[in-house]
């Protein structure tokens, strides 16, 4: 003990049996057990994280006072896994097999002792150890963390988790002693003591009664409203203090030691008192687990990556919510506990971004929560009970009560459902809460005003707590709370505001921004030069340019830090406002005028604020605010000689000792219009004509006209609805004076009825409400069209035809609502009379203004409302990637490829492309060497930044721009660009070999030549591209002409960097999946072996670590090298590219301390828009953490190796590495060494807990060596493999794809599948020799035979059968088979024919009732497939199929020939349009036959008939032709005439010294080898490819169909 007086107990069960204080650990405990609880053995069990820290002190201290006191008493110790997977049946058995065995000699008996040192787990584990061990022995608890020291160490709670949920299997089994040793919390890691906070919070917020008068020999002292504002109070110190590095001695606590163990005490005695008097939970102590029946369900979902206070925290808030929405709970108190709870540092929302990130964004269905709250101990059968609250410290009964699922679903819910309900008269009286502009004005005014002053009635919302938060980090004031949270007690420091270091996020919170960007131009410099203010995705394009420019004009520090106009913003310290004269315009928001007038008396100097522009918009809140900045003591002078200028006199706010917020009238206009539309009536108490807001003149000017009955009084507004159905449309309404009552009055110009003609209503005076947290007018008009709604937008408002409400539309998909909390409400006021009812997709937007909006209506309006899982139905339906089409800017170095590489871009994206160059020199009328010879460079420049920053602004969507070689040398366009890609946009930087450029700029006269060397204008540019980009794509492609040729690898980089690649999603779908690893220290030198290599695999792997850069001295290679050989990958490999770096503590053999080189290198493989990347999760937090922030559609393996073996699958040391591996990693990699086969059956038992407990993210799991092969075998996720050609093995016992298969098929993993090849003759196919070797050499244990017949109803029930896996079919069943499959592939129906047979094993057929339930059979043609695998293999181009018509560069075109109208010929037509080429061109024997041919295709192929030599000669010249003749019969003249003409003629594309193409032709004769037309066509120097090739490309698509793999051709071969 560090001091002389004892230490403070506390009474349990009338006994002083709870120790709690400092320095207890060791001498104090060892003294006190041996005094008062004897026994002659102890046995105290830890985990193996406290075991070296805190056991070796105790068994010294032990042995020490055992010797002096001559007791025979012994002391055992053992230790366990951390973590809740140790609390577990398993752990308890591996503990009692140990207390039992023969080594504990003398036996462990009935007088025995258990300690229990640690948290929670602990506590619980060894106290039911301790309960069942010998029929039960004494245990005591030492808990260490926070949470067990106020909570599970207390009451005799034990229990094991089981599947089936948490702490089901237990007892209550009391401990001898606990000892609360408060040094313990010095080590205890910050989370940790975060979580215990929870708790703390719980137990100050829910008791606020005597207890004594429960039991009268009880007199501790229970905590009270005041002890819940001190927990407020003192937020900050005690987040400062533990928020410092743990095990940092007393120093961690100093600043808080008696605040600290003040906290714990009256935590304790609470949970002490409830205990004694309710030890076995009959009532009252079911009260302690408030919040715990909504956050143990969440906890049993998150768990373990969420903790038990964080699950807690969201409970509780949840819950009070939920009694909120019963009526039984004020608003003001659920938003107080959630503000307390965030400043703590607990999460109040599942959606908490840290939660997400911590859990992979695991979401908890409603269903799932509702089942798991089903088993909670404190039901009564099927009825759910939870403790509601009826304020701070009272619960509504004293015990948990009834609540019903559906008003629980409400509340867990993201949407909800509003029925129309209201079938009876009402007469309602709704009290809003208080005013959003009102209280943020207050909030503003009472900060800067000097002394307290008490705020009643402030709106409890989102809005109000970003300010109340960005004002408190100012140091503008101090708040407190009082009366259950009704009144808030501002402290204001009269101005002296300082620099806040941390950025200040406003969310969504408009106002906010607008006044706190003022405000913080008053902050002078204590610890910090500046503040930064920021918000979310939509805050950062909302205005506040008119603002910041007139706040820089007068001389304050504010820089956009982001886009010109909007947040986020750098407000520099110490500068303030010279006052003065001060213009700003004020035609855009009223908030700006606002935000200066609260400000201008902190000026230098009196200030003279004029409003310039035009009449200013929403004259009443300005007028609002003046109003009621003489309420605190500064009187604004409306000048009566200019128009719209404001006099403002220098001094300090004087706050009123009490301030009443009136009620909002926006918020108000909602239940009057309910009253409105459903006929009924509604009162609002306090707002009337004598309001300071505009829109409490909604009833008069809006209502009264629509046909309602308004009563109004300087203090209250009743309205009274007309009979549903009659409401009167308004043929026009000035809504300037309350804008944001616009929408409530456009759902009731929906449905109001004039009775003859049209029904319209005309808003005008509303153009700032496109502005607001959405542009609300094209929100109308979007969601009003899902009701059927007709709308139109006008320049400054809105026009809606009405319609009979019994004939609104039902929109299953239901209300967006942009996060705009006046769309969500206003559209609920709409779904009260929609016959179909209305679902609201964001339920939670309303707490802006509103967070009990839904209650209102569920409580004085009866309202229906049923909770919708959103998130779960957009989770079946989403894939998660990020799809985007916003337009792509393409930058480099002039010859470089941008052009090429943005026609292919736009080809492949189905975009516009434009080259800014090429617009520049249309729109100018000069070329650009004419341009700067006639005006110059710089007018040139400023010419490229008007066209750029028009692109931007008037083509956002769709188009792929590319960008002259300069743009970057002006420093606007610079900012342009970067802002542009920060925005989520994609800006991609070609590079191609310096020496490549340089070539072909020799040829290259369109251009005006470089005035300096190449090489130092690529140097000087370099960090620029890099600044504007971010992506890169890199071709390593060699030749001056090389620049004009198609770029390799563009389609995969596009797909993925646009996130039209769902390369996960499509692996997650395979059983088994690989990755090869290259274990290659050159890419080029390896390139004969690729292909070969990567047979069977997934993905392939770069291990960058094992590449030898030859310029690179020692380490790892350069960014170059590696941008080269990942270009080189591309270009020899369609497989995604998994990219490492693999360290040498992690097995690989990059060094462990290059941080900097490897951070870049990992960054580089973002930026080349690579599918995958290895992030080690040993890597430093800030490499981590921007990594996966910049990962774009990159997919993340977080990896963990450990080569030492040092962790082990059994006792959970894996979990803290798997738990932080889902914060950073889409996947989950693994990686440990098996020494024996236990290892392995560990490592099956942890990836199935891992699989079930986060199913959505897929898990790599694998032990290393020999031993551990069998782990690789047994994983099925891209399990990493390597090949016989490859120079080693990238890890010690790693096997190839065709030995895991081949191990798979021995274990019946792999079941063998029986493949047939249809038709008749087929005796001497070659089909099964073929496939049998591929089936072979990929280790599969399948069959292929032939089935000879050619009678269809044969296959019927050969096909159905389970063992059948598929067949290939040829003549004469291609086209009866058809009628036998469940589907049939677009291709395959288009050509008309089925080749190939494939069963999807996850699918069972409906289409046939008598095959019900059996293989489903869908059929394919590969016949076409065939013919492009070997046309593209000997050199014939495939040009992008989804060429957009709407480029503004026409592409070379590439003509296709095809020979024959028979049924192959349609094959070929297939073919020849899937490869891109247009017009194709029909040549056979019959015109009639051939016209009929290309009238069964679509238009779109461009399929048109030579039947002449006129046609032959004016054709394009066919780049590629396919003959499907039979060889057996002759070809006619005239046709032999045509094929030579077109066969001759010379064929070339680009520009400048142009390419000759090489031209195929493929003949479909398979005899004889040498027919006349391949004849004819080599000599013309056609390519000419045998059609039995065509066969083996048959074959390897059907191969790839049936397995998933895709054979190389020379094996099929």
């Amino acid at each position: 003990m560090g001091s002389a007086s004892p230490p403070t107990t506390v009474p349990i069960f009338g006994r002083e049996d709870i120790v709690v204080d400092y320095d207890l650990w060791g001498s104090y405990i060892v003294d006190d057990l041996l005094t008062n609880v004897p026994s002659a053995t102890y046995i105290l069990i830890t985990d193996t994280n406290l075991y070296l820290t805190y056991v070796p002190s105790f068994e010294n201290s032990f042995l020490k006072l055992v010797a002096e006191r001559k007791v025979d008493s012994r002391l055992l110790t053992y230790q366990i896994p951390p973590g809740e997977t140790s609390k577990s049946r398993a752990t308890k058995d591996s503990i009692e097999d140990w207390l039992l065995s023969d080594e504990r000699d003398p036996p462990c008996d009935t007088k025995s002792v258990v300690i229990a040192l640690g948290g929670g787990v602990i506590g619980d584990m060894i106290g039911f150890v301790a309960a069942t061990f010998k029929r039960g022995i004494k245990f005591v608890q030492v808990p260490t963390s926070l949470l067990a020291m106020v909570d599970s160490s207390i009451g005799g709670k034990t229990a094991i988790d089981t599947p089936a949920g948490k702490n089901l299997i237990g007892a209550f089994w009391q401990p001898a002693k606990i000892y609360i040793d408060l040094n313990f919390l010095n080590t205890l890691p910050t989370r940790e003591f975060i979580n215990g906070m929870a708790e703390v919070i719980k137990v100050c917020y829910l008791l606020n009664f005597n207890l004594t008068s429960l039991k009268s020999d009880q007199t501790a002292a229970i905590w009270n409203e005041a002890e819940f504002e001190r927990l407020e109070e003192n937020a900050s110190r005690v987040m400062a203090a533990i928020r410092t590095s743990p095990g940092n001695g007393d120093q961690r606590l100093s600043s808080i030691r008696s605040i600290l163990k003040d906290l714990v005490l009256g935590s304790v005695r609470v949970k002490a008192h409830v205990v004694s008097a309710d030890e076995r939970e009959g009532g009252l102590r079911n009260l302690l687990n408030f919040g715990h029946s909504i956050g143990h369900a969440f906890e049993g979902i998150l768990t373990p990556q969420i903790l038990h206070g964080e699950c807690v925290s969201i409970g509780m808030v949840l819950e009070a919510a939920l009694a909120r929405h019963l009526g039984v709970l004020d608003g003001g108190a659920v938003a107080r506990l959630a503000k307390c709870l965030a400043s703590y540092g607990l999460p109040t929302t599942s959606k908490d971004a840290t939660v997400r990130r911590r859990s992979a964004g695991k979401h908890c269905t409603v269903d799932q929560l509702l089942s798991v709250m089903g088993v909670d101990k404190k039901n009564v059968g099927r009825k759910k009970r939870i403790v509601l609250l009826a304020g701070i410290g009272r619960t509504y009964e004293k015990q948990a009560s009834v609540v019903s699922d559906r008003d629980i679903r409400v509340i867990l819910s993201s949407g909800v459902l509003v029925q129309p309900s209201i079938s009876k008269p009402l007469n309602v009286s709704c009290t809003p809460p208080g005013s959003k502009s009102i209280s943020n004005r207050a909030l503003v005014l009472a900060a800067l005003g000097e002394g307290e002053c008490r705020v009643k009635n402030l709106l409890h919302s989102n809005d109000t707590e970003v300010m109340l938060n960005a004002l408190a980090k100012m140091n503008g004031a101090s708040f407190s709370w009082e009366e259950s949270g009704q009144v808030l007690v501002v402290r204001g420091n009269g101005g002296r505001l300082q620099a806040h270091g941390e950025e200040l996020y406003l969310g969504n919170a408009g106002t906010a921004s607008r006044f706190v960007t003022s405000v913080a131009t008053l902050a002078t410099s204590a610890t910090h030069d500046s503040t930064v203010l920021t918000g979310n995705e939509r805050m950062k394009k909302r205005p506040i340019g008119p603002l910041v420019e007139t706040l820089q004009t007068n001389g304050a520090g504010v820089e956009y830090l982001g886009s010109k106009g909007s947040l986020p913003l750098r407000i520099k310290a110490g500068q303030g406002m010279k006052g003065g004269d001060i213009d700003l315009a004020a035609t855009i928001s009223s908030q700006y005028v606002s935000s200066l007038l609260m400000c201008a008396p902190y000026a230098d100097k009196d200030v003279t604020l004029r409003l310039i522009g035009g009449k200013p918009i929403s004259q009443l809140y300005i007028d609002m605010t003046t109003a009621m900045m003489t309420s605190f003591g500064i009187h604004v002078q409306k000048s009566t000689i200019e128009e719209h200028t404001y006099h403002i006199p220098r001094g300090r706010y004087i706050n009123p000792k009490e301030y009443v917020i009136e009620s909002d009238a926006s918020s108000a206009t909602y239940p009057l219009a309910i009253a409105a539309i459903t006929g009924t009536t509604c009162t609002v108490p306090n707002i009337g004509s004598a309001s300071l807001q505009g829109d409490a003149r909604f009833a008069v000017d809006v209502l009264r006209p629509m046909g309602c009955k308004v009563e109004q009084t300087e203090s209250s507004t009743t309205v009274t609805g007309p009979a549903k159905g009659s409401l009167k449309p308004i043929e026009e309404v000035d809504m300037e004076p309350m804008t944001d009552a616009f929408l409530t009055a456009s759902v009731l110009a929906a449905v109001a009825q004039s009775g003859k003609g049209r029904s319209t209503t005309r808003i005008v005076g509303i153009a700032n409400q496109r502005v607001k947290e959405c542009n609300r007018i094209k929100a109308m008009y979007d969601e009003l069209a899902k009701f059927g709604v007709t709308c139109r937008e006008l320049p400054d408002g809105i026009e809606i035809d009405g319609k009979p409400y019994t004939d609104l539309k039902k929109h299953p998909g239901g209300v967006h609502c942009y996060d705009d909390h006046r769309v969500a409400m206003s559209f609920s006021v709409l779904g009260t009379i929609a016959p179909h009812g209305t679902l609201i997709q964001e339920r939670e937007c309303v707490g802006k203004t509103w967070p009990g909006w839904w209650d209102t209506l569920r409580q004085p309006f009866e309202v229906q409302l049923e909770g919708v899982d959103l998130e779960r139905q957009q989770q079946t339906s989403s894939l998660g990637e990020q799809v985007s089409d916003k337009s792509i800017f393409i930058i480099g170095m002039r010859g470089a490829g941008k052009t090429t590489t943005g026609r292919l871009a736009a080809d492949i994206l189905g975009w516009r492309f434009i080259d800014l160059d090429t617009h520049l020199e249309d729109s100018s009328g000069y070329t650009i060497p004419e341009f700067i010879k006639e005006f110059g460079w710089d007018a040139f420049r400023e010419r490229e930044l008007v066209i750029l920053e028009g692109a931007k602004q008037e083509k956002p969507i769709k188009h792929v721009f590319a960008c002259g070689g300069g743009i970057v040398e002006l420093q606007e366009a610079r900012r342009i660009l970067a802002n542009y890609h920060q925005a989520g946009g994609l800006v991609i930087l070609v590079q191609r070999d310096i020496e490549d450029v340089m070539a072909f700029l020799q040829i290259d006269k369109t251009r005006p030549a470089y005035v300096e060397d190449m090489r130092g204008v690529w140097d000087r540019r370099k960090p620029w591209y890099l600044e504007c980009s971010n992506y890169r794509f890199y071709s390593q492609k060699k030749g001056t002409t090389a620049v004009n040729q198609p770029l390799h690898g563009l389609d995969h980089f596009l797909r993925t960097v646009t996130g039209q690649r769902r390369l996960l999603e499509s692996v997650q779908a395979k059983k088994q999946s690989f990755f090869v690893s290259l274990t290659v220290p050159d890419v080029a030198a390896a390139a004969p072996i690729l292909e070969e290599v990567a047979v069977g695999s997934d993905a392939i792997e770069l291990r960058v670590d094992l590449l030898q850069d030859p310029h690179s001295k020692g380490g790892l290679p350069s960014l170059e090298f590696v941008a080269n050989q990942v270009a080189l990958l591309r270009s020899s490999s369609s497989l995604p590219i998994i990219f490492t770096v693999r360290t040498h503590s992690q097995g690989g053999r990059a060094p462990d301390d290059a941080h900097s080189e490897i951070q870049s290198l990992l960054q580089l493989a973002l930026q080349m828009g690579l599918e995958f990347l290895d992030l080690e999760i040993q890597l430093a937090e800030d490499i981590l953490h921007s990594i996966s922030q910049s990962k774009g559609n990159t997919k993340i393996i977080a990896s963990h190796h450990d080569p030492k073996s040092s962790l082990s699958w059994s006792n959970g040391s894996w979990v803290p590495h798997y738990n932080k591996a889902l914060l950073y990693g889409d996947i989950v990699k693994l990686v440990g060494v098996a020494k024996s086969q236990d290892d392995n059956a560990s490592l099956a038992r942890f990836r199935s807990w891992a699989l079930t407990a986060h199913p959505a993210v897929p898990i790599i799991a694998i032990n290393m060596g020999v031993e551990g092969q069998l782990s690789r075998i047994q994983n099925s996720f891209l399990t990493p493999v390597s090949h016989p050609s490859l120079p080693f093995k990238a890890a010690p016992g790693q096997l190839s794809a065709q030995e895991i298969r081949t191990a798979l098929s021995l274990h019946g993993i792999i079941k063998p599948k029986k493949f047939h090849l249809f038709g008749k003759p087929i005796a001497k196919s070659k089909s099964p020799d073929m496939h049998n070797h591929l089936f072979r050499t990929m280790g599969l244990p399948h069959e292929y035979q032939r089935y000879e017949t050619d009678d269809a109803a044969a296959l019927e029930e050969e096909m159905r059968k389970e063992d059948f896996g598929g067949a290939s079919v040829t003549i004469p069943l291609k086209l009866p088979v058809m009628d036998l499959l469940d589907e049939i592939n677009p291709a395959a129906k288009i050509i008309g024919a089925v080749n190939t047979v494939v069963v999807e094993p996850e699918r069972s057929s409906e289409t046939f009732p008598k095959h019900k339930g059996k293989p489903y059979l869908v059929g394919y043609n590969t016949d076409w497939t065939g013919m492009q695998l070997v046309l593209t293999n000997a050199g014939a181009r495939t040009q992008p199929s989804s060429a957009s018509t709407t480029s503004s560069v026409t592409k070379s075109s590439m003509a296709g020939l095809v020979i024959g109208g028979g049924g192959t010929a349609r094959a070929a037509i297939y073919c020849l349009k899937q490869m891109g080429y247009s017009p194709i061109y029909l040549l056979g024997r019959s015109p009639e036959k051939l016209k009929a041919l290309a009238s069964s295709f679509p238009s779109d192929y461009n399929l048109s008939l030579l039947t002449s030599p006129d046609a032959a000669s004016s054709a394009l010249p066919p780049a590629v032709a396919i003959a499907t003749i039979p060889a057996d019969q002759p070809v006619e003249e005239h046709m032999l005439e045509l094929i030579h003409a077109l066969l001759g003629s010379s064929m070339r594309i680009g520009s400048g010294s142009g390419e000759e193409v090489e031209r195929v032709l493929l003949e479909m004769a398979y005899s004889p080898p040498l027919t006349p037309l391949m004849q004819s066509a080599q000599e013309k120097r056609w390519k000419t490819v045998r059609g039995l090739e065509v066969l083996v490309g048959q074959g390897v698509g059907q191969f790839e169909l049936w397995t998933g793999i895709k054979p190389l051709l020379r094996d099929a071969r």
